[in-house]
């Protein structure tokens, strides 16, 4: 097979993976977008609290689901060494970490109103951003749960029910946040506070669904369900030593984001609003070259385990150069139809014109962002997780949230405002690129450390 032939096979196998957790991740995202623009549509009050609470919960959130993520390479390695009977070890501890997780997530969630007060986030929408915040927290243990059993069909390679359980909740959410913002079907009119209720009903349904497909006949080689058992801390342990830096690196980038959010809390509704749907648009189109950074955590994983370092640097090529040009068309979108994509949202002119600006600075740096995500994921699938968390906290951390902070609130020059932050997203975003991309191509070509790494386990006996 020459060349040409082997990197079309792989590029097809790669995709087969990725175009189900595209749609998976657009529709995860849908459900955010909806609470925006449903939000946005009753008043521009409750898009704020709505944006204010969602730019915590999904940094809690990802921290905790990040930290269970460790499942996907550790069972797409075992799976390429068929280690079945492991697999299902590894998920029963996994869930246990799961359940625990979510627990305190929740907690976390219920607690915090004072982090409001000490930065001065105007009163009206941090109230109703607060009452948000305690209603999804309802459903956060079910969801980690959820991601727990999904991740062991993402490492086994099947990928298609996380789409299915994904567009299934984004067609029942739309109808739940209509009666739950608006009191229909006699149920009280809640405003963006129903939001959240709807989006804790989403989280139980997606753990019903997810245990209906991985207790079907193919997961029955891994035997997760033969038997309960209690917690392995050692195996917690190894887990954690892949999955805390996992979701470390995912805070340290959705902590910026959010965080940011709540220091533009100062500048009123409108700024908020406005900054919150071009970070928006930008996930949207940011969920793709995602999801191609976690297809290539498990075909990467599964190459590792069958011992072919070589062609997994071929994947990891495969998987970067596709999505860039993901993320060249997405920018060209944006700069095409910024404006009809803002109208979805609010047709308030001030907001309007607020974030027509601010996607200006989406359409240099999505190339930036989608790469960085891209990168992250292929260097999952090695389990390199320790550099990526340093790179994310100093990348932004160390340099965007200080020059954003500099720069918007005029320490050193005449105060920028929102769009000194959006510059300092900017070069944390753009700094994290470079510097992953460069661990990647050192990574995937040095076998002492791929192996220092992932070692690859011998064959479960009696095969």
């Amino acid at each position: 097979m020459n060349t040409y032939q082997t990197v079309v096979q792989e590029s097809r196998k790669l995709f087969r993976l990725a175009l189900p957790l595209m749609g998976a991740q657009l529709a995860q995202m849908g459900m955010g977008v909806t609470d925006t623009i449903m939000a946005g549509q009753y008043s521009a009050i409750d898009l704020a609290g709505v944006a204010l609470g969602s730019s915590v919960l999904w940094p809690v959130m990802l921290l905790f689901m990040g930290c269970i993520q460790a499942v996907t390479p550790t069972v797409s390695q075992l799976n390429g060494a068929k280690r079945y009977l492991e697999i299902g070890e590894i998920i029963r501890q996994g869930l246990w970490m799961a359940l625990f997780g979510g627990l305190a997530a929740a907690l976390i969630l219920n607690l915090i109103g004072p982090i409001y007060e000490l930065l001065d986030v105007e009163q009206s929408s941090a109230k109703i951003s607060i009452a948000y915040l305690k209603m999804c927290s309802m459903g956060i243990p079910a969801l980690m749960c959820f991601f727990a059993l999904r991740f062991l069909a993402d490492g086994m390679g099947y990928t298609r029910p996380a789409l299915l359980i994904a567009v299934s909740a984004l067609l029942l959410k739309i109808p739940l946040n209509y009666a739950l913002i608006y009191g229909a079907f006699g149920l009280p009119e809640m405003g963006g506070v129903g939001c959240g209720v709807a989006q804790a009903i989403i989280m139980w349904l997606q753990l019903l669904l997810v245990i209906l497909v991985v207790t079907r006949r193919r997961f029955n080689k891994t035997q997760w369900l033969r038997r309960i058992t209690r917690p392995d801390w050692l195996r917690i342990k190894n887990l954690l030593i892949v999955g805390l830096p996992i979701g470390a690196t995912i805070f340290a980038e959705m902590g910026l984001f959010a965080f940011t959010t709540l220091l533009l809390g100062r500048y009123g509704p409108e700024v908020v609003a406005a900054h919150n749907i071009s970070m928006n648009i930008n996930a949207v189109l940011f969920m793709p070259p995602m999801a191609l950074g976690m297809a290539a955590t498990i075909r990467i994983g599964y190459r590792i385990g069958e011992g072919q370092a070589v062609e997994a640097r071929s994947t990891a090529a495969i998987a970067i150069f596709s999505s860039l040009l993901l993320a060249i068309f997405g920018a060209l979108l944006i700069y095409l139809f910024r404006d009809p994509m803002i109208q979805l949202y609010t047709e308030e002119r001030n907001v309007v014109q607020l974030a027509r600006q601010l996607l200006m600075f989406v359409v240099f740096f999505l190339i930036f962002d989608a790469t960085q995500s891209t990168a992250i994921g292929t260097l999952r699938g090695y389990k390199d997780t320790q550099v990526p968390m340093k790179i994310a906290l100093v990348s932004y951390w160390v340099i965007g949230l200080p020059l954003g902070c500099t720069l918007g609130f005029g320490w050193l020059a005449p105060p920028l405002e929102v769009y000194g932050f959006w510059i300092g997203l900017a070069a944390g975003v753009g700094c994290a690129s470079i510097l992953l991309c460069y661990r990647l191509f050192r990574l995937s070509g040095n076998p002492a450390l791929i192996r220092s790494l992932s070692p690859t386990p011998e064959p479960e006996p009696g095969r």
